[in-house]
Formats: structure tokens, C-alpha cells, sequence
């Protein structure tokens, strides 16, 4: 739809699914891998579109986790960061809830107290500079089992940076069920943090019912296999539960064969709410303007079925309502002017 690109190019949008370290740009990753060359990560840029080619979901993790080894002190975390937030504001992305998982950092011997200032410290940074609101989406690496969750849950809940707004649960899911981490979710909830696992991504529906009801999850990290169970369909519908779907992220890690067989729009035809995120875009070859044009086509949208699928990702954010509201309204008026024209 080549008409949509300049219009989604100048949309105002939030971002409520995308990971901090998946998000470093390849001449971040080369930057980084130069300054640690004991890594196995290409130094080279054009280098690394071969290295982010997965075999399947495990080999996307081997790789994922070789870039964290970049990630060695807080110096590297603050460039990371801030360097995320400039390529979000290059696609006219206001506001993005990051997930970031420090326990990655920390068991690796950055010091919780530094790697948290690090990220504040870009946060505060990007909105100054780009005019891109961070938030974070602390999360557990759920191979690392549940001492990682217990490292999460202690600098979650007692470091508490300004700009955490959610706790979730990240990394492969097949062999990690969802239920053994529910205390977790429950302090981290009582603490005022809101509940947003992925589920279902490369696992069944029932790692989404799982995440449902044991982690009382508010929104779904991916939940491609949600169109295999009519009941749980009709049940992320009725509840309003919105489902943060990925389209390249799915095809890249083989969670889904194609993006003609992608279940978006079986999830849209089904009354499911969702927003449209690039989850690791540079690993993938992707960022979020690419994504909503490929959610245009898969959903026959025109500029105003985009500009409503932008102001979903608003009205489930953990913004607070009257930045929302202004949000909103910045959508409507950009599309409301590109529609006159």
C-alpha cells in the first residue's frame, strides 16, 4: 500500500511491545561489539543482517542474548537507551512502554543501582531532547527461572525507577510454565505495577489461559495461538484484553510460517483489540512504520482503519488519561488534515 506509507510515516503513534536491547540499531551493535571484540557479534554492520537471521525461536534467543553480552557497564546501558528513543522519535513514536530486563544486566555485573540510574537518566533525556516518552516494562527472563524472577521482582520493587509502569515475562516459553511465577506477579501487582506477560507466542492457548489467570495478565505479549481456541477468543474479546501482535517478529523467529497465514485478522474478525509493535526491530529488519503497513494490508485498512489501530495502542498505554487524551487528539488531527488533502 504504497499510498498509506508517507501518512503512517507521519502518524503519531505509542508503542507498547518492543524490547530495549532488541532495539539497538546495527550501528549501535557494531559500536559495541568494536568496543568488546572477545564477542562473537559482527563488527560490521551489513554484517549483521546475517547474523539476525534465525533458525527458529531458539536460535533468535542464542543470538538476542550474545548482544546483552554487549551490555557491560552503565555507560553502555545509557547509550542503548537514549539511542532507542532517537530512532523511535524518527518514525513520529511519542510515547513507547520499553521492556527492559535488567536481571540480564545485573547477573552480568552491571550494579542494579547504576543500571537503573542509566535508564532514568536516558528517559528523562529523550523526552527533553526528542520529544519521546519512555516507560518501562521491567521483565522476567523466563529461562533464568526463578531466581531471575526474584532479582526482578527486588530491583522492581525496591529501586523503583520513576518510569516503570509494568512487570512481565519475556524469553522462550516452551519448557517455562507460566504458573510458577505467579507470586511474582502478585507482589508486583499489589506494588501498583501492571501485569504484561507474553504468552502463546510458540506455545498453545494455554500458556495465554495460564497467563490469564495465574498472572493475571492486562494485555498479551503476542498470543498468536489465541485463534485456536474459539472460547479463548471470544473471552480476550469480551474482556477488551488487548493482544500485542508483531507480525515480522512471528515470521523472523518461525512462530508463524507466513504472513499470509498470520492470525491478525482472524484476531480482529473475532472483536480482539490490537495494537500493532515491532518488538526487536533491527534484529528483524523491521521498525513500527513498517509494521502498521503491513497490518494495512493483512486488514484491507485505509488511513482511518490505520489512525484507529494508532489509537488503540493510546487507549490501552499506561499513559495517564489526560495524555492520552492529548495523544489521541494529535491523531485525529493529523489524519483529519491528510484526509482533506
Amino acid at each position: 500500500m504504497p499510498d498509506l506509507v508517507p501518512f503512517i510515516a507521519g502518524l503519531p503513534k505509542a508503542e507498547l511491545h518492543v524490547h530495549h536491547v532488541g532495539s539497538a540499531s546495527p550501528r549501535i551493535v557494531a559500536e559495541l561489539a568494536a568496543r568488546h571484540p572477545d564477542s562473537p557479534v559482527p563488527t560490521d554492520p551489513e554484517a549483521l543482517a546475517d547474523f539476525f537471521t534465525f533458525r527458529d525461536f531458539a536460535h533468535f534467543i542464542e543470538v538476542y542474548l550474545s548482544v546483552v553480552d554487549l551490555i557491560r557497564d552503565a555507560e553502555d546501558v545509557r547509550l542503548l537507551t537514549y539511542e532507542v528513543a532517537r530512532d523511535m522519535a524518527r518514525q513520529n513514536i511519542r510515547y513507547a512502554e520499553l521492556t527492559i530486563t535488567p536481571y540480564s544486566s545485573t547477573s552480568r555485573g552491571i550494579p542494579d543501582a547504576a543500571f537503573v540510574e542509566a535508564i532514568e537518566d536516558a528517559r528523562v533525556a529523550a523526552e527533553a531532547d526528542l520529544g519521546v516518552r519512555l516507560r518501562w516494562c521491567f521483565d522476567i527472563p523466563g529461562e533464568a527461572g526463578l531466581a531471575a524472577a526474584a532479582e526482578t521482582e527486588r530491583i522492581a520493587l525496591s529501586l523503583r525507577p520513576e518510569g516503570l509502569v509494568s512487570f512481565g515475562l519475556g524469553g522462550p516459553e516452551i519448557g517455562v510454565p507460566r504458573p510458577q511465577f505467579a507470586p511474582y506477579f502478585e507482589r508486583a501487582i499489589a506494588a501498583g505495577l501492571h501485569s504484561v506477560p507474553h504468552a502463546g507466542e510458540t506455545t498453545g492457548p494455554q500458556t495465554i489461559w495460564d497467563s490469564l489467570t495465574d498472572l493475571r495478565a492486562e494485555r498479551i505479549g503476542h498470543g498468536t495461538s489465541a485463534t485456536q481456541d474459539p472460547k479463548l477468543l471470544a473471552h480476550l474479546a469480551e474482556h477488551r484484553i488487548p493482544l500485542e501482535v508483531a507480525p515480522t517478529s512471528n515470521i523472523a523467529t518461525r512462530a508463524v510460517a507466513t504472513l499470509e497465514e498470520h492470525p491478525l485478522k482472524q484476531m480482529v474478525e473475532a472483536g480482539c483489540l490490537v495494537t500493532i509493535n515491532s518488538d526487536d526491530p533491527p534484529m528483524f529488519g523491521t521498525d513500527l512504520n513498517s509494521e502498521y503497513a503491513i497490518a494495512a494490508r493483512l486488514l484491507d485498512l485505509d488511513a482511518q482503519g490505520v489512525a484507529d489501530l494508532a489509537k488503540n495502542a493510546v487507549e490501552v498505554s499506561f499513559m495517564e488519561a489526560a495524555d492520552k487524551k492529548k495523544l489521541a487528539a494529535e491523531i485525529d488531527s493529523y489524519t483529519e488534515a491528510a484526509l482533506r488533502q
